[in-house]
């Protein structure tokens, strides 16, 4: 099973986090920012993994502390759990709608950290996160799980059915990057290690 904890504890942040990348998509997640408990639960549910977040942070600060954390900790959790990425299929592509917007994502689990974030906002806010937050919290993923993640939006207006339609889509993805497949021996590429 493909799953790993995670504790990250800062000055401005308290975070433990349990990823099961073969899981079935139930989550608990308790973030103190309520827009990114229900973004996280979607990623989780649609990629079908069991994810389990709780973060203390500084909100009276603002939210950007917790959600670049929780993004640190999500990475590396992620990367934990793929260890030498034997048998992945490694690359995933997801274009995904929701209602009048459409996004796509995709990625390559290639050990090398590059975000190409292709979106501008209409809204400062959807609930109580600030749009700006969202690049932010893709590139500590990427970062963190050594990703090369494209994320585009191809057309919408409404914010909250874009920033819906890039976590499902990146839980989409990622399951699609992460799915082993027995004709792969080794890891898929020709330099023999990724």
């Amino acid at each position: 099973m493909r799953s790993v904890e995670i504790n990250r504890k800062t000055k401005e942040t308290d975070i433990n986090l349990y990823l099961n990348l073969d899981g079935s998509g139930e989550s608990d997640i308790d973030t103190g920012v309520g827009f990114l408990d229900h973004m996280l639960t979607l990623f989780a549910k649609h990629g079908g993994f069991d994810l389990n977040i709780t973060c203390k942070g500084d909100l009276e600060v603002d939210n950007h502390h917790s959600i670049e954390d929780i993004g640190i900790a999500l990475g590396q959790a992620i990367a934990s759990c793929l260890e030498d990425k034997n048998g992945i299929t490694r690359y995933g592509c997801v274009f995904l709608p929701m209602d009048e917007s459409l996004v796509q994502v995709t990625m390559d689990i290639s050990g090398r950290s590059y975000l190409v974030f292709n979106c501008d906002f209409t809204r400062e806010f959807v609930g109580d996160m600030e749009t700006e937050m969202v690049e932010e919290f893709f590139r500590a993923v990427s970062d963190n799980s050594r990703i090369t993640l494209h994320i585009t939006c191809l057309y919408g207006k409404n914010s909250h059915h874009i920033i819906e339609a890039m976590f499902k889509g990146f839980g989409q993805c990622l399951k699609k990057a992460v799915k082993i497949d027995e004709n792969i021996k080794g890891v898929l590429s020709t330099k023999g290690v990724l």
